[in-house]
C-alpha cells in the first residue's frame, strides 16, 4: 500500500511538474509574440507618419512655393533679383 501510494505522488508530481513547465514555455512564447507585435505596431505607425509626409507633398507638389524650393534645393535656380548668400565656413 505505501509503496503504491508514493508511485501515485510521484505521477501526481510529475504531472503537475509538466503542466508548469509547459505554463512557463507558454508565458515565454506569449511575450515574445508581444514583443513582434509591438514592433509591428512601431512600423505601421512610421508608415503612417511617412505617409502623411508624401500626401502632404503630393498636395503641394502644384504650388509655386514648392516649385521654387525644389528649384532651388535641387536644382540650384534662383529668382532674378534674389539674393544668394553662400556660407563659406562649411
Amino acid at each position: 500500500m505505501k509503496k503504491k501510494l508514493k508511485v501515485n505522488r510521484l505521477i501526481i508530481i510529475a504531472v503537475i511538474g509538466y503542466f508548469v513547465y509547459v505554463c512557463l514555455m507558454q508565458q515565454q512564447t506569449m511575450d515574445s509574440y508581444d514583443r513582434e507585435a509591438e514592433d509591428y505596431q512601431n512600423q505601421i505607425v512610421e508608415a503612417q507618419a511617412e505617409n502623411e509626409k508624401l500626401q502632404h507633398i503630393k498636395s503641394n507638389i502644384n504650388s509655386t512655393e514648392y516649385i521654387e524650393d525644389v528649384a532651388r534645393e535641387k536644382l540650384g535656380m534662383y529668382l532674378p533679383n534674389e539674393r544668394v548668400y553662400i556660407d563659406i565656413t562649411n
